[in-house]
């Protein structure tokens, strides 16, 4: 016997055959029901085929052996006139049923390893996905914080420039120049957050009050020329990070002024709902169309028609206030008509809301 077929036998094994020689001594002696030995024989080879599933080869040479070896019994007992004739074709006949069944079965486990091979590919290409998106978060961390001390630096003499100079050309260049770097400073900033998002420490939790959020953000964006209005504004408290929550507002209010003009309305409310707290953010601007409402929550992507290019313009603000309300274990929605205008509404867990306004006062 090949040394590699010692690889897969067991003593079930060695217990089989001892058993068929057992079954092969019993056709020879017995005078009536030899076909009873006969079938337990095969019997037995089926259920210690399908119980061990042996490999191809051993498995067509045991065939060829029972067959053989019975073959030889009842052939012997025909010559002899104890049997007739007819009862030596039950052995090819069952031979061959037997033979089927081993190749569906084979046939079975290579279709079995073929999927688990193809499975075993899906996971080794799903781990080098994680590896790979592990390094680019890994690169973003570095890049944006290597980024941001040079772009600062250019920043604050681009500043001092333009306010040395009084008018002309130069002041003119100056203005651009700042604009650009501050442009480039936030897109190193929403880098950085982006992939720091899912860090445990990217939260600093404390009692936030919803008013104080939606009046600041209103404040810093007042400036811009557009119809400014404060709508609902709830004065509860929930458990969130000031600071994120903040540059959310300010992703959702600054997409609404890039895709106003002069004479539109924005509107800032918030409003608890559902166990939720809502910060909204409508405009009446040129809205978004259906089929850019799938993916203006991916990074890098914008919706069209875009109306200013003074304001973000990089497709990472809605990626990033989407970064901020999942890590609140909230979400972000739009409901928007093409030439009716948009709603933003950033939704964030406010189960303890009541709790935390009286723990901060």
């Amino acid at each position: 016997m090949p040394r590699s077929w010692w690889n897969w036998l067991s003593w079930w094994d060695l217990a089989w055959v001892a058993f068929v020689a057992l079954n092969l001594t019993a056709m020879q002696v017995m005078d009536t029901w030899q076909t009873v030995p006969f079938l337990v024989i095969w019997v037995s080879l089926t259920v210690i085929y399908g119980w061990r599933m042996w490999p191809l080869q051993p498995t067509i040479v045991t065939v060829a052996v029972v067959t053989i070896a019975s073959a030889a019994i009842i052939g012997i007992q025909v010559i002899d006139g104890l049997q007739d004739s007819d009862y030596l074709v039950l052995v090819p006949l069952v031979a061959a049923m037997f033979l089927v069944m081993v190749w569906n079965g084979q046939r079975r486990l290579a279709a079995l390893e073929e999927r688990l091979a193809a499975l075993e590919e899906v996971q080794r290409v799903s781990r080098e996905n994680v590896r790979l998106l592990e390094q680019q978060r890994l690169f973003l961390l570095d890049a944006s914080h290597e980024l941001g001390t040079p772009i600062t630096v250019a920043l604050g003499h681009a500043e001092l420039i333009e306010q040395a100079v009084d008018g002309g050309l130069i002041a003119d260049d100056a203005r651009v120049v700042v604009g650009e770097l501050a442009r480039l400073r936030t897109l190193a900033a929403r880098l950085l957050l982006l992939a720091s998002a899912d860090d445990p420490g990217f939260l600093d939790v404390r009692p936030v009050n919803l008013d104080t959020l939606v009046l600041e953000a209103l404040e810093r964006w007042g400036y811009t020329p557009r119809r400014w209005r404060l709508g609902e504004v709830a004065e509860d408290a929930i458990l969130g990070d000031r600071d994120r929550l903040g540059v959310a507002m300010d992703a959702l209010v600054e997409n609404a002024v890039a895709h106003t003009e002069t004479d539109d309305l924005i509107e800032l409310s918030v409003r608890l709902e559902d166990g939720q707290a809502v910060l909204a953010v409508a405009d009446s601007g040129c809205g978004i169309a259906d089929e850019d409402l799938a993916r203006i929550f991916a990074r890098f992507s914008r919706a069209k028609p875009y109306r200013s290019r003074d304001v973000g313009g990089f497709g990472l603000g809605l990626p990033t206030a989407a970064a901020i309300a999942g890590a609140h274990h909230g979400s972000v929605g739009v409901r928007s008509a093409v030439g009716q205008g948009s709603t933003f509404e950033l939704r964030i867990p406010a189960t303890d809301a009541h709790a935390a306004g009286r723990n901060q006062s």
